[in-house]
């Protein structure tokens, strides 16, 4: 039978304890946070931003998990851990609130982060999780705003310049294109000019309902986009 000497198996008991040791973050997963950064090559980030952040939450009964500065080179983060996404969403705002009042000039950036939920005495040694992709999370998340009313108008403006044309090369005369609100509003001399317009802009833009129109004696043709 083969014996190993007794510091053998010592070495590998202690590497087989270090290995546990540093894949223990794993199991505790992550904690919502909010990481505070600056925004500015002239604002620091540093332990009073911290102290001005953790009264900004007292102030606001909001409690964190735990709050934490890290400095990288000349630039420092503050990042702050809650026990909920709630909790997580009111903190982001209020911060944000009290540290960017002018949203077109900010000093910082305040944004949802991910923490490691494991105990400082691991953190303290640099036991971190095993950092996941989107494709191991499941994807992202993440929320589109869109300027309807801006995207509207310019989908009018082009609207109009294709109403143009294909009246143009239809050979029927008109007195005006122009966008008013969220519609187009064509002016003509004639109703038969008007009439022979519906024909030919219902083959050709399909995208536009058009319905009579006019006052005060103006001949007119009001076109909106259909809901479909």
């Amino acid at each position: 039978m083969n014996r190993y000497p007794i510091w053998k198996y010592l070495t590998v008991l202690v590497a087989l304890i270090i290995g546990v040791i540093y894949t223990l973050p794993n199991f505790y997963g992550e904690s919502p946070a909010v990481q505070v950064a600056s925004a500015k090559s002239t604002v620091k980030v540093d332990l009073s931003t911290l102290s001005r952040v953790e009264s900004i939450l007292q102030r606001h009964n909001l409690v964190s998990t735990g709050s934490y500065f890290e400095q990288h080179g000349t630039s420092g983060t503050i990042r702050v851990r809650f026990d909920s996404t709630d909790t997580q969403f009111r903190a982001k705002d209020i911060i944000e609130r009290e540290l960017v009042p002018d949203a077109a000039d900010p000093e910082y950036t305040v944004a949802l982060n991910l923490m490691p939920a494991s105990p400082s005495w691991l953190t303290a040694i640099g036991a971190q999780p095993m950092h996941l992709g989107l494709d191991l999370r499941g994807g992202v998340h993440f929320l589109l705003e869109v300027d309807m009313q801006g995207a509207l108008t310019g989908r009018y403006e082009s609207l109009a310049s294709e109403v143009r044309t294909a009246l143009r090369e239809a050979d029927i005369p008109q007195k005006g294109v122009e966008r008013q609100n969220l519609s187009l509003v064509v002016n003509f001399g004639s109703t038969e000019a008007r009439s022979d317009a519906i024909t030919a802009l219902r083959r050709q833009i399909p995208d536009l309902q058009f319905v009579n129109g006019g006052q005060d004696g103006s001949i007119e043709l009001i076109g909106t986009l259909s809901e479909t």
